[in-house]
């Protein structure tokens, strides 16, 4: 287990020293959690020579590694989130690919400053700033970490960002129901045309329908002044529709 430790700081990264066959940092020796995590070789041989068989882990984002972590839970498995990933090309070779004890994975990438995320419906957690993962030769369970593969000449990171959106696109927004611009005066205008009786109904709307283009209702919001109105003897939708049309083309022309 040290040996690991050490390896890993002597490449960069910071370690912690978690419990034997668990993966809580042993507090004893790391009050702040990962806030505690170190590169200093000698403080961690202090730690592994008092806890031989504590699991090691190291932390993860800048300017070590991210580490994208496939879980594999009675309830589901973050695999086939993963070859979709795989497939749409959203994920790059990883540096270090390594298996856990549950059957799911840890793959490794270049460290960032992203934050940390997960995506519980699809199994999947992201580990960068601010996070932490045990690496092999941990043990959990009686079940080790075992290096998959390593391939140091891979450098991309991973956008979690874009995995996310992938996995958990947001949801399309409804369009809210028309309503009359604010200011326009329309609301009051309807409810006075709506008593409005024969005769004058068509000059009434005319002249309701200038005043609230004036106050810039558009050409399809003057449509809610005759939804209300009283028709028959003459007077009926399509010849309404016609007047708010020429009150607009009008007033549009005084405007101009």
């Amino acid at each position: 287990m040290l040996a690991a430790a050490l390896a890993i700081i002597s490449q960069g990264g910071r370690v912690l020293i978690c419990e034997p066959g668990g993966k809580a940092p042993l507090t004893r020796f790391l009050p702040n959690g990962v806030l505690s995590a170190t590169d200093n070789p000698e403080l961690a041989s202090r730690w592994w020579r008092h806890e031989p068989n504590g699991n090691v882990a190291m932390a993860t984002g800048h300017p070590w590694r991210d580490v994208l972590d496939i879980d594999v839970k009675p309830g589901g498995t973050g695999w086939p989130a993963f070859h979709r990933l795989r497939a749409a090309g959203l994920l790059p070779e990883p540096l270090v690919f390594v298996g856990t004890p549950s059957g799911g994975g840890h793959a490794h990438y270049v460290g960032t400053d992203q934050a940390c995320g997960s995506l519980k419906r699809h199994f999947i957690d992201w580990k960068s700033s601010g996070g932490y993962v045990l690496t092999p030769p941990s043990v959990v369970d009686g079940r080790p970490y075992t290096l998959i593969s390593e391939r140091p000449e891979a450098r991309a990171q991973l956008n979690w960002s874009s995995v996310r959106q992938f996995l958990d696109p947001p949801k399309p927004v409804r369009a809210a129901p028309h309503r009359a611009s604010v200011g326009t005066g329309i609301d009051h205008l309807a409810a006075f045309l709506a008593g409005k009786t024969k005769p004058g109904r068509n000059q009434a709307l005319f002249w309701a329908a200038c005043r609230a283009s004036e106050n810039g209702a558009s050409e399809v919001e003057l449509h809610e002044l005759y939804r209300a109105m009283q028709f028959g003897d003459g007077f009926d939708e399509r010849q309404a529709a016609r007047t708010v049309a020429d009150a607009f083309r009008t007033t549009t022309r005084r405007t101009a």
